[in-house]
């Protein structure tokens, strides 16, 4: 996993949510950090924003934990 990605998801969770950056890890579960439904759509169009790609639904739902979404950003990139 590309640690610059990471951080950026990392940065963009903290700033949606307004937690401490320091408190997410790839390991932080979106139940964890409290991060209910409506939560993650506004912290899927901010990294959508952020990388310029689009997250297809289906791929959205499948995302659990910090980890997941940097992963699924970095192929999303990958393949653009």
């Amino acid at each position: 996993m590309n640690d610059d990605i990471l951080g950026r998801v990392i940065r963009v969770l903290a700033e949606t949510q307004r937690i401490p950056a320091e408190g997410i890890t790839k390991d932080s579960t979106f139940e964890e950090l409290k991060i209910d439904s409506l939560d993650a759509i506004q912290i899927i169009f901010a990294i959508e924003t952020e990388f310029n790609i689009n997250i297809p639904d289906d791929a959205a739902k499948s995302v659990r934990t910090v980890g997941d979404l940097a992963d699924g950003v970095e192929r999303l990139i990958a393949g653009a």
